[in-house]
């Protein structure tokens, strides 16, 4: 099954004072087999657009409340009249405070919301599938002990690693 992507482009804006601001266009991207995480393309004057991947949950947050800490924050403002949603982003590079116009990014978040409902991400990944599979004896190995054979090397993991030092005759 091909993952679901929900892709919104748009344009950001780099606050460089409180009086300036450059245009940004970036790509947010959602794919519902990275459920956890939204990705972030900023297409700035370079060969090679620069790329940020974080929660989905903060920037979800972000829209209604400061949220994050470190090198990701995001936090909901108004300015001359207009709803933003600001990200404040560091790295080693550098720093950014971005703008980006709320009603976008709502929209585009309510998007990957209808792909990925909160709380069914684990779902998406096949997390528990997965362990279950690993967890699971192989027929041969059930077989094998049932009948009191003795294990083949690929059924060793079942077996203690770590013998007793006690010797069987209890010398």
């Amino acid at each position: 099954m091909h993952p679901t992507v929900v892709e919104r482009e748009l344009e950001l804006r780099l606050v460089l004072s409180p009086e300036r601001s450059i245009p940004v266009p970036a790509r947010l991207s959602f794919r519902s087999d990275d459920p956890f995480a939204v990705h972030v393309a900023f297409h700035i004057n370079s060969e090679h657009p620069v790329h940020w991947t974080f929660a989905r949950e903060l920037l979800v947050e972000g829209v209604f409340r400061p949220c994050g800490h470190g090198d990701v924050r995001v936090w909901p403002t108004k300015v001359d009249g207009r709803s933003l949603v600001l990200m404040a982003l560091s790295s080693p590079d550098g720093d950014a405070l971005l703008e980006a116009p709320a009603a976008q990014v709502s929209a585009w978040l309510e998007r990957t919301l209808r792909v990925v409902p909160p709380g069914t991400e684990g779902e998406q990944l096949g997390i528990d599938d997965g362990l279950a599979e690993l967890l699971t004896p192989s027929p041969r190995l059930t077989a094998s002990l049932e009948q009191g054979a003795p294990a083949s090397a690929d059924d060793l993991w079942l077996r203690d690693p770590w013998p007793s030092d006690e010797s069987a005759d209890g010398e």
